[in-house]
């Protein structure tokens, strides 16, 4: 996903790194550990960081997305592909 905005020119690689970087050290004065094990979780808050900052999306997009993802998420078994169905975005 960060790719594709990128390839469309909604942001530039340098500012990716700036947002991924700060992400990272937010996590880090927090107390993560970085071991690696939450580097993709730093990626996602950065992805979500910049395309609101872009004004791509807002915070309630990004949460009811969330929110469907994980009950997608959570009836699709194990190995299978998830997909996004609309009953997916119901409360």
């Amino acid at each position: 996903m960060a790719v594709a905005l990128q390839q469309r020119s909604l942001f530039t690689w340098p500012e990716w790194a700036n947002v991924l970087g700060d992400e990272i050290m937010r996590a880090q004065a927090a107390g993560d550990p970085d071991t690696g094990a939450t580097y993709y979780r730093h990626w996602l808050n950065a992805l979500e960081r910049i395309v609101a900052d872009k004004g791509l999306t807002d915070s309630a997009a990004l949460k009811r997305y969330r929110h469907a993802w994980e009950h997608a998420a959570a009836r699709t078994p194990h190995g299978t592909p998830i997909a996004l169905e609309p009953q997916d975005f119901s409360a």
